[in-house]
């Protein structure tokens, strides 16, 4: 047997099909007493565990989680790295947050040994959190990069994350023109994009921090680099549209300024989306634009109400986002509580196996990873988080009654956060353990 081979062992569920396009009562499949054999980063094997287990050898080593909930790794479809340490600032609209909180946070990481001092603590962060992917911003400066990548890599985990480019609209210190911006980022791609589990994602701030020039530039080097990712920010809030309408008086949508400047597409991930039109529906089905909805961050700087379910039915990629720093933690259990209460005032009801599936299938199609990462199946990748339903006394009281697995789920996203992981797997190797 090859020494890392290792199982786990416990109840587990797994998608039957896309809750959002089929029954969401029939979407999950729980088995409860799973075994998933992880071999070389990838799962050889999974399914029931008496079936499953004389498969493999007898010496295999096995983590036992029988009261646990084996599920795929969680995918953040939507962070900002350098703002962990300024989440949960007082009291601003977006525009004005960027003003007082962001832009001051950021210009911190000119020390480059600042950016790898947060690097490490929000990787580290991520895993606690049970989650093994994300999608990343890094400040404007080239050795926010390097250091996330750096520290991803060493991890072993599956992070796609990109140097912010940015021109007018910002400090000084912080404006990075094509001329720099376009250079460092194709650096960047150079060291770092597909290098062992790395992906390079293209990184405008959004419509209003970038010149046209800068925006064409960067759908550019998109075309020039491919598999390589964009992530951007998209109709957050009604004042930057509004902001947008007047910066880009020729173009008929926030969505078709990215259109025009070539970066909206397959394998382009747009934070929020909470003020979408038809048309942009429309368009975002059309480009194959995967969204990030970003629950906690629109909740707590008051940007709106993502549409989420419209957003499924008219055939758009949607994946979870935290926000971190508007969003106010790495949580992803916490992030779905927020999800289902967004839903409610949209009136509207996030069922649990469709939160599971915003948290894991869902991001992995928005970034376009769906073959590698999101679901539980053998020659996936091995990325694995165990919860558990009785972390605090407040989850065991509501979880010991619970009617079914999806009741379980639901009672951990709504009273759960990182307390409720128990492990992370990344790449087959556990990563985490509480305790």
């Amino acid at each position: 047997m090859t020494q890392d081979t290792l199982g786990l062992r416990g109840p587990a569920l797994t998608f039957r099909h896309d809750p959002f396009r089929g029954e969401a009562d029939t979407a999950l499949v729980h088995w409860p007493d799973a075994l998933v054999v992880m071999r070389g980063g990838i799962i050889a094997g999974f399914g029931d565990h008496a079936a499953e287990r004389p498969r493999h050898p007898g010496d295999m080593p096995v983590h036992h989680h029988p009261d646990g909930l084996i599920l795929p790794g969680f995918v953040d479809a939507h962070v900002h790295y350098p703002q962990l340490e300024m989440a949960g600032s007082f009291g601003e609209t977006l525009l004005d947050w960027l003003r007082r909180y962001t832009f001051p946070t950021e210009a911190r990481f000119a020390d480059a040994a600042h950016a790898e001092r947060v690097a490490k603590a929000f990787l580290s962060a991520l895993l606690r959190a049970g989650t093994t992917t994300a999608c990343v911003y890094c400040t404007v400066h080239e050795h926010s990069a390097d250091a996330l990548f750096a520290e991803a890599e060493r991890l072993g985990m599956r992070i796609a994350a990109g140097k912010v480019l940015m021109d007018r609209h910002a400090p000084d210190e912080l404006l990075d023109g094509p001329d720099h911006g376009i250079p460092a980022t194709q650096r960047l791609i150079d060291r770092w994009h597909g290098r062992g589990r790395l992906l390079y994602a293209i990184t405008p701030r959004f419509a209003p921090s970038c010149t046209d020039d800068a925006l064409c530039a960067a759908g550019r080097l998109w075309c020039d680099n491919p598999g390589t990712l964009v992530q951007t920010h998209l109709c957050e809030t009604e004042a930057e549209i509004a902001w947008v309408r007047e910066l880009f008086p020729a173009t008929d949508s926030y969505l078709g300024v990215y259109r025009a400047a070539g970066l909206a597409g397959p394998g382009a991930v747009m934070g929020h989306a909470v003020h979408v039109t038809e048309g942009d529906l429309d368009a975002l089905r059309e480009t194959g634009c995967g969204v990030a909805h970003c629950p906690s961050s629109n909740l707590f700087l008051g940007s709106g109400l993502f549409p989420a379910h419209e957003m499924a039915a008219a055939g758009v990629r949607i994946g979870l986002g935290s926000d971190v720093g508007a969003g106010t933690g790495l949580s992803t259990l916490r992030t779905l509580g927020d999800a289902y209460k967004v839903a409610r005032l949209r009136g509207a009801r996030l069922h649990p196996a469709q939160a599971l599936w915003l948290a894991t299938r869902g991001g992995a199609e928005a970034m376009r990873l769906e073959d590698r990462i999101g679901t539980l199946a053998p020659g996936m990748e091995a990325d694995l988080v165990v919860l558990d339903p009785a972390a605090t006394p407040e989850l065991a009281l509501r979880t010991e009654g619970a009617r079914d697995p999806a009741d379980r789920l639901f009672a951990l996203m709504a009273l759960g956060d990182e307390r409720a992981v128990r492990a992370t797997y990344v790449a087959g190797r556990l990563a985490y353990r509480r305790g």
